[in-house]
């Protein structure tokens, strides 16, 4: 009797071994890749690793700033990167060029583009950048589309002069007014300035002008969403499932993104990066969050293929998919 109980425990010792190192050995390691610096937009997905939900979904997950979503998409297609986020209107530019990847989900249908400018020098209107400085930098989404926006307000770029500088550089040069206004993501550049100001600053959004581009989404490379589709739809879930509580309770994301983060900004400007980054989310009955819309596409590759006659527009399904969102 003592020898079989012995023999016993030894079994269920070992067995629970092996079950701890199986569990171990099934989490799947992922490699996210930003197309850009930390900023209160990713906040969701810190929420995700912090409190364990990319852990319960069987994820180890490594999130990586960038820089630039050229880059970012290089690193996807060479296989070093299992997934990226960045602006989906680089991603349907790419796709139209061959790229072989595919929007995941899309978080942001309209980008919260804007222009900001000082109230004695304001840009209230398209026809107000005539005569303006703009900066402009690699990777600059308003910058880069600025041609779009143009032909479809019928203002003439060629009066808008544009200077390149650094990251850096380019808030310097606005708040000391060595330049006109400055292209920026109303849910996250417009809270930084807004902190150093007394006098809020003028506001263009672009998108009310016509300029609506696909913002914050995934990107998968085909080859990631044939392979590994089951590990992209638990990232999404654990990805959304940190959202909501981003939403919930922005204080409690600001921190969670703090821990990651050097230096971060004032947990007051952090809060309001995450709050005008959920309120750009759309809801849409029945669908779960991140769900592409079509028509949404679609519209954004009339505008760029409306400004650029050498653009090679697909059809719409090859630039994005559904299957994989939770």
């Amino acid at each position: 009797m003592i020898k079989s109980w012995k023999v016993s425990v030894l079994a269920a010792t070992l067995l629970g071994s092996c079950l701890l190192t199986t569990a171990a050995q099934a989490a799947d390691a992922v490699n996210v890749r930003f197309s850009w610096k930390l900023k209160g937009e990713y906040a969701g997905f810190y929420v995700a690793k912090e409190q364990g939900l990319f852990a319960d979904q069987g994820l180890d997950v490594h999130l990586g700033e960038g820089a630039g979503s050229s880059a970012a998409l290089s690193g996807l297609v060479q296989g070093e990167e299992d997934l990226v986020v960045m602006p989906g209107v680089f991603a349907l530019s790419a796709i139209s060029q061959g790229m072989p990847v595919k929007i995941v989900a899309l978080y942001h249908p309209a980008a919260p583009l804007g222009i900001l400018s000082f109230p004695d020098n304001p840009v209230r209107t398209p026809a107000d950048l005539e005569g303006k400085s703009l900066p402009t930098s690699p990777g600059d989404t308003v910058t880069s589309y600025l041609p779009v926006f143009c032909k479809i307000n019928q203002i003439d770029c060629g009066k808008i002069k544009l200077v390149s500088l650094n990251t850096d550089a380019r808030t310097s040069m606005f708040m000391t007014k060595r330049i006109d206004a400055i292209g920026s993501y109303l849910n996250v550049d417009a809270p930084i300035l807004d902190s150093m100001v007394k006098t809020p600053f003028v506001r263009l959004d672009l998108a009310k002008y016509g300029l609506v581009l696909p913002g914050l989404a995934v990107v998968a490379s085909d080859k990631v969403i044939a392979d590994k589709p089951g590990m992209v739809t638990r990232f999404l879930s654990a990805l959304n499932q940190g959202t909501e509580v981003a939403i919930r309770d922005p204080q409690e994301a600001a921190k969670d993104i703090s821990k990651d983060w050097a230096a971060p900004p004032k947990p007051a400007i952090l809060v309001a990066q995450i709050k005008a980054t959920t309120a750009a989310i759309p809801v849409t009955e029945g669908k779960p969050m991140g769900y592409v819309q079509e028509a949404a596409l679609t519209q954004a590759l009339t505008l760029l293929s409306g400004a650029d006659s050498d653009m090679k527009v697909l059809p719409v399904a090859d630039y994005y998919t559904n299957a994989l969102l939770p």
